[in-house]
């Protein structure tokens, strides 16, 4: 269930994180990623956090969003591109060696506001 525009600013005031509020501002503004800033803007509980081998189970030619921190256990055995809020440092190192294209959420809404191929990992 996707929340209002209102309840994602109200959760959005809480948020220390000044990247974490930029990105999901910038999500609020383009109709096609508010669902990606309620997600965002859940509280730290529910932040959720993918492993390299968990990845490796999508399958498409599309983008790839996660909504929270790719983190490093296994290999990337696929060429994928990535977009996610975070990376841990092995992680990044990995998916750049296995020939992944990785970026962040923030970068990818600024160049492809229409969401356009975008599949979001929940």
């Amino acid at each position: 269930m996707i929340k209002s525009k209102t309840k994602i600013e109200q959760q959005t005031k809480r948020k220390t994180n000044s990247e974490l509020v930029e990105t999901i501002r910038e999500a609020r503004k383009h109709e096609n990623w508010v669902e990606l800033a309620s997600m965002l803007s859940n509280p730290r509980r529910k932040k959720r956090e993918l492993n390299l081998d968990q990845l490796n189970k999508e399958n498409g030619n599309d983008t790839l969003l996660f909504p929270g921190k790719i983190l490093s256990l296994g290999e990337a055995n696929k060429k994928f591109k990535i977009v996610a809020l975070k990376y841990s440092g092995k992680a990044e190192e990995k998916l750049k060696r296995a020939g992944c294209q990785i970026s962040y959420i923030i970068d990818e809404i600024k160049t492809n506001p229409s969401a356009k191929g975008v599949k979001i990992i929940r």
